[in-house]
């Protein structure tokens, strides 16, 4: 035991240098290991660049598909409504007058179908006042 005073002062550099020396192993293994898991979330990240390509890719042929198809399928514009009175009165006018319903319809800019149930209308209220004046006369 006579190497005790020389050993003595030596311990704890030997101390210092073994838990250096473990430092070392574990930042050289952490950055190992950091490595390989940035190896294994590039390799995961170029398959879901490349489905997410392809699923775009599928969108995007199927989106111009689609617009393909609506331009196609464009709904006509609905007949313009809207026999307001001015309009109906000027449409019986008309008629008065001795005008065909498309003509009439072509000038006042209303649906021809419109003008065409409105002359009947206009028949029928002219004919149910026309059968009570007869009766009338008939008693």
């Amino acid at each position: 035991m006579r190497l005790e005073w020389i050993l003595h002062p030596a311990m704890p550099y030997a101390e210092i240098a073994i838990g250096l020396a473990l430092c070392v192993y574990l930042v050289v293994s952490v950055k190992r290991d950091l490595r390989a898991g940035e190896a294994r979330l590039g390799k995961k990240l170029a398959a879901l660049e490349t489905d997410w390509q392809a699923k775009m890719e599928s969108l995007d042929e199927r989106w111009n598909e689609l617009s393909q198809i609506s331009s196609v399928l464009v709904p006509p514009q609905p007949p313009r409504s809207g026999l307001n009175l001015n309009k109906r009165s000027q449409a019986l006018e008309r008629h008065r007058r001795g005008e065909t319903p498309p003509e009439i319809a072509a000038a006042l800019a209303i649906p021809r179908n419109e003008v065409e149930l409105l002359v009947k209308v206009q028949r029928l209220a002219l004919s149910r006042m026309d059968k009570p004046s007869s009766r009338a006369a008939g008693l």
